[in-house]
């Protein structure tokens, strides 16, 4: 009876790779998640110029043509109401059905105490147009108000209020995004209900494989920002370490899987269980980054790929270096 059990995963697996699906993580509150998706944060670091009205919503659309069941924002990103137009378009049109999508979005440190919490979800909730979203994340573990003061609120409060988001029908599902493992630790010893997800960087520079691990054991599925780190040129710091787009071993690699350099860099961001969540406003991208489900790494090419990291953060948020819940290192 094993053996056949055994026979038939190894044949699901195999056929989801075969097909190009994208299979799902089952999470420790029992809703499946799916191990992609698309990020709709459009910062400073993503985009040169202006995001025109519009192209959030239409990478949205085509996100969910071409496959995407996962779509993240958050409210302080100011996509919430071009996300929420996307997928009510797509979902009139009978191109998917709601309980099909999994919709992620995020509370803002001005919201913190927890008689904030519903009330901030519900804003993002009218302006999503949705009845609820399937996952509700703490952005930062940092309180503070909007005129950049902070206040006197431990994430441990803000915990309870997100939990009382997830009674009240409203998340489905609720994690953390920039907490650090001690933090994790914290809050997985005061509360009754663990974190789902958490939301941190992942790319090839900074890959975490302490804290990676830490939610393996604690079974909390690991969702990466920023997956492509500085392999952009145009877009790296002056001293990101490399690889870059065009390096000569990846581009190699790429060429073998008939595959672009940053479709087997998320290829190994799946390979490392984690679920990358790319942003782009390019039609041709959106369509070429979900399509990593066909191949998969070697050994010896998933260890290249862990020789890069540099424990080198991207997003280090020094601006809150001074709070007391700072998550990073501050050298």
């Amino acid at each position: 009876m094993f053996a056949l059990k055994l026979i038939v995963l190894i044949f699901s697996i195999s056929t989801s790779i075969a097909s190009g699906t994208v299979p799902t993580f089952k999470l420790n509150d029992g809703r499946d998640m799916p191990r992609f998706g698309l990020g709709t944060w459009l910062g400073s670091m993503e985009t040169s110029g202006d995001v025109k009205k519009g192209e959030v919503e239409d990478s949205v659309k085509w996100a969910i043509d071409a496959g995407y069941r996962h779509i993240d924002t958050a409210s302080i990103y100011d996509t919430e109401d071009e996300v929420g137009k996307a997928i009510n378009k797509k979902l009139a049109e009978g191109a998917v059905k709601r309980e099909d999508l999994f919709v992620t979005t995020k509370l803002w440190n001005d919201a913190h105490a927890r008689e904030a919490v519903v009330p901030a979800l519900r804003k993002s909730l009218e302006t999503l147009n949705l009845d609820y979203v399937d996952l509700y994340l703490i952005h930062w573990p940092i309180a503070q108000y909007k005129n950049g003061t902070y206040y006197d609120v431990d994430y441990l409060e803000t915990w309870e209020g997100m939990i009382e988001a997830k009674k009240l029908g409203l998340a489905k599902s609720i994690g953390v995004s920039n907490f650090n493992q001690q933090m994790l630790e914290r809050l997985i010893s005061k509360s009754s209900i663990k974190p789902a997800v958490l939301q941190v960087e992942i790319n090839l520079n900074l890959q975490q494989p302490a804290l990676r691990e830490y939610c393996r054991q604690q079974n909390i599925v690991v969702t990466g920002y920023t997956p492509f780190g500085s392999i952009f040129p145009n877009k790296a710091r002056s001293d990101a370490p490399p690889p870059r787009v065009d390096d000569p071993t990846l581009v190699q690699i790429a060429n073998k899987y008939n595959k672009t350099v940053p479709q087997i860099v998320l290829r190994y961001l799946v390979e490392l269980n984690v679920i990358p969540i790319p942003k782009t406003l390019t039609k041709s991208r959106v369509e070429q980054n979900i399509d990593i489900f066909d191949f998969e790494l070697t050994q010896e090419e998933r260890d290249l790929f862990k020789g890069y990291d540099k424990n080198y953060r991207t997003i280090a948020g020094k601006e809150w270096i001074d709070s007391p819940y700072y998550p990073f290192e501050k050298n």
